[in-house]
């Protein structure tokens, strides 16, 4: 099980430790990661968030950035709401379109996708809880190319998505993206430890 907590100072390594650990880290957690990469449609991708991603990803800016012990309560204030604290899944969601033109089309079509995005198990259907640290839908109705979002499920969607039985869907019900992608017993494996 991952840990179902906050990262504090405690869980920071010195950087030269780190920097010798990093690419045994990144190889160690890659076949994780995969397995907490959903795509939804054509363009979006949900980075299903976990402890040991963002016990990482600190480590990653603190080691680039460089700003020493008085960067770490910052990376820790920024990453911490992405960590799930059980009875929630929490992702990072991104709209991957290299094209800029297209890019900004897109994007210009899915103001408030953020409040359209749901987990569903069997009848289920947990929407998703944006971060609220800021507004991720402009005044003129583009979206943003990320997202943070907090998907908490009852005890009922919990008890399924543990199980095998009923089925588990990642959706998306907004009037220009509507998609769905049915999780992979492997997915929902891993992605039951943050639970």
């Amino acid at each position: 099980m991952t840990a179902k907590r906050d990262l504090t100072p405690d869980d920071i390594i010195a950087m030269d430790k780190f920097a010798a650990l990093r690419d045994d880290k990144r190889r160690a957690l890659l076949p994780v990661k995969q397995l907490r990469r959903i795509a939804l449609g054509p363009w979006a991708t949900l980075y299903f968030e976990s402890w040991d991603t963002m016990w990482l990803q600190v480590h990653e800016m603190l080691l680039v950035e460089k700003g020493g012990a008085a960067q770490i309560a910052d990376e820790l204030a920024a990453y911490n709401p992405l960590v799930p604290k059980g009875g929630e899944l929490v992702a990072t969601l991104m709209f991957e379109i290299d094209d800029p033109d297209r890019r900004a089309k897109v994007l210009r079509s899915l103001g408030g996708v953020e409040e359209h995005l749901y987990i569903q198990v069997d009848d289920v259907k947990a929407y998703a809880r944006p971060e609220q640290d800021v507004e991720r839908t402009t005044a003129d109705g583009k979206t943003s190319a990320v997202h943070f979002l907090h998907f908490d499920l009852d005890e009922t969607a919990v008890a399924g998505f543990a199980s095998a039985a009923p089925q588990a869907l990642i959706g998306c019900d907004h009037a220009n993206y509507a998609h769905m992608s049915v999780l992979s017993a492997a997915s929902r494996l891993e992605l039951a430890k943050d639970l």
